[in-house]
């Protein structure tokens, strides 16, 4: 019986290990948590002052200004390594 041709495959190479994630600049982290407490303080004296805040005239909005520093550190720690 004849045999057939054996296949010339090539040997197994494993794919390339991706690259390792680059680290955040020195200055992230710290930019992270001082917006955080400032937004936390911000919203704080906004409450204390009652709605005199510390922009005056403004009213509510004082609250809008804290939450969104403190939102914008939260969105900050998705991006830290």
């Amino acid at each position: 019986m004849p045999e057939s041709k054996s296949r010339k495959k090539p040997s197994y190479t494993p794919p390339p290990e991706p690259a390792a994630p680059k680290a955040n600049p020195s200055w992230w982290a710290p930019t992270m948590l001082t917006l955080m407490v400032l937004g936390l303080v911000w919203v704080v004296t906004t409450y204390i002052w009652q709605s005199g805040g510390p922009i005056p005239g403004i009213g509510s909005w004082n609250l809008a200004v804290g939450f969104g520093l403190m939102m914008i550190g939260f969105v900050m720690t998705m991006r830290w390594r």
